[in-house]
């Protein structure tokens, strides 16, 4: 019987679809972020001659713009499953039928087609080249108009929440012998201290800033989590990191249960960044962590004041 026929017939349609090697490699660079030949096509068909919404999955090393799609009425749930392996077909049975709880989050920040569009291949600035349009790469930079799914995006078939008792900190670093560092502020910053930055290069970085996130998960099903923790460094900071990852633990929480994940992070690894001379440094003034859950349904932040002691 034609796939096309069977369709309307099966209680469950399971599509996979995706690109491979011959499309994605090294020294092979990919035109777009679409679907290959006919596969939107095919997975609209089935969609709509299947009597529930079907399930899609997607081989891939990179991103696909699959918004056709996201919130597709009859496309029930969407599973990328990279390129698997051999264990692969049982590891994607065992997750659309339940028997085991996805936790997976997204290594890298998934774009519309339109994308390729925004900045050439030929760029190689990360950050933000407003002159010239273009929005800058990965999660660390971009500021352009809203991606498919954003990086450390993920879902699972339960739901869990962030709570912090910690409502800010602050912390204070030797700055002597020469190791204040200029920084880059924005054109709208009036004043500014006389230790901009510590170079963490000549610094001995000890000091380090603690604390916990409790999970709770609120649903009917234990499962694995990852909670992923960001810092942001101040606002008046020019070309700096929207925020970057400082952080990450996987913890199982049962079902209705809550979990305490501790965390303390190196002041110098998790609050530094590559200012635009180059040079590592920690910035003066009140940075921010930020622990964010996958699908976005929960986060929780706190200041951190970083001081120097000249």
């Amino acid at each position: 019987m034609p796939l096309r026929h069977a369709a309307p017939r099966a209680n469950t349609t399971i599509y996979l679809g995706g690109i491979n090697l011959h499309i994605e490699r090294e020294g092979n660079d990919r035109e777009d972020l679409l679907l290959p030949k006919n596969q939107t096509e095919e997975i609209l068909h089935f969609a709509k001659a299947s009597p529930n919404p079907i399930i899609l999955v997607i081989l891939s090393g990179g991103g696909i713009d699959v918004s056709f799609a996201h919130k597709h009425p009859k496309i029930g749930a969407i599973l990328w499953a990279g390129y698997p392996g051999g264990e692969g077909g049982n590891a994607i049975a065992d997750v659309i039928f339940g028997r085991y709880n996805p936790g997976g989050r997204l290594p890298l920040t998934w774009f519309k087609n339109k994308y390729i569009q925004q900045i050439p291949m030929t760029s190689m600035e990360f950050r933000p080249v407003p002159e010239k349009g273009y929005p800058g790469r990965t999660y660390k930079f971009y500021d352009g108009p809203e991606v498919l799914y954003p990086f450390g995006y993920g879902l699972s078939y339960t739901k869990f929440h962030y709570e912090t008792s910690t409502d800010g900190t602050s912390v204070t670093l030797p700055a002597t012998g020469g190791h204040c560092k200029g920084l880059s502020y924005k054109p709208s910053v009036a004043t500014t201290p006389s230790c901009q930055a510590v170079d963490v290069a000549g610094h001995a970085c000890t000091e380090t800033v603690s604390f916990n996130i409790s999970v709770i998960n609120g649903g009917g099903r234990g499962g694995a989590h990852v909670v992923l923790v960001y810092t942001a460094p101040p606002p008046e900071v020019a070309q700096a990191p929207i925020k970057q990852v400082a952080a990450f633990r996987r913890v199982f929480v049962p079902a209705t249960s809550t979990a305490t994940v501790p965390f303390t992070l190196n002041v110098c690894k998790a609050f530094g960044i590559v200012e635009r001379t180059a040079y590592t440094v920690v910035p003066s003034g009140v940075s921010k962590v930020l622990v964010e859950n996958g699908d976005s349904s929960s986060s929780v932040s706190f200041p951190v004041k970083i001081d120097f002691s000249v």
